[in-house]
């Protein structure tokens, strides 16, 4: 039987946490970003010899999109200690996100069609500011985080994304978008800021695919 857990508890925002990386990993992108608008509830299941698995409803929404929220179910089971597995997660959306079709295809022609490959780094700045040619960028470095949150998530950490230290883009042969970023994570149990090396591939049919 599952225990209920106050959504403010430590535990629940923590899993909360991993099933949003998780989501922005699947369904985030140059044009879109999820981020937490509430908890709403939680609930703890201890399963013998598995782990513990956490039962969530949350309220998303779109960074780029104020006026809409999505609900979403999520399931996150922590594998036992003695095993290095990443949380499981299973979501399911109710409602729409916003269509980034358009957004997706401009950005996508834009970077195919520049002369020399983007660099650039500190975004946002010391001031919180990111310039609006690379709002995209620092979405996709959401993704990228996303997925790095998920994989290396413990029932005892909860990251969030600080910085886009240097992102670097690499031409490629295939028709994908290749950025290879490092990336600040900021670990707010332990308090550590913590690089990591994240390569992201992109396409505007394919979404984002972290490669290493």
């Amino acid at each position: 039987r599952a225990m209920e857990l106050s959504p403010s508890q430590f535990p629940a925002g923590r899993a909360a946490a991993v099933a949003l990386g998780y989501l922005r990993y699947l369904r985030g992108g140059p044009g879109r970003a999820l981020e937490l608008r509430e908890l709403r509830s939680a609930r703890r299941q201890d399963i013998d010899d598995v782990g513990h698995k956490y039962y969530l409803e949350l309220e998303l929404g779109d960074v780029l999109d104020k006026d809409r929220t999505v609900k979403c179910t999520a399931e996150v089971l922590y594998p036992l200690e003695s095993t290095s597995s990443a949380p499981d997660v299973q979501v399911a959306l109710q409602g729409e996100l916003r269509s980034t079709e358009q957004a997706d295809k401009e950005f996508y022609n834009h970077i195919r069609s520049l002369e020399k490959e983007l660099v650039a780094e500190n975004i946002p700045d010391s001031h919180g500011n990111v310039p609006p040619e690379l709002e995209p960028i620092h979405l996709l470095a959401w993704v990228a985080s996303g997925y790095v949150i998920w994989q290396n998530s413990t029932e005892n950490t909860k990251f969030h994304l600080a910085q886009v230290k240097h992102v670097r883009q690499v031409k490629r042969s295939d028709e994908d978008l290749q950025f290879d970023y490092v990336i600040l994570l900021h670990e707010m149990v332990s308090q550590e800021l913590l690089p990591w090396q994240v390569t992201v591939l992109w396409h505007p049919q394919r979404g984002a695919r972290v490669s290493q």
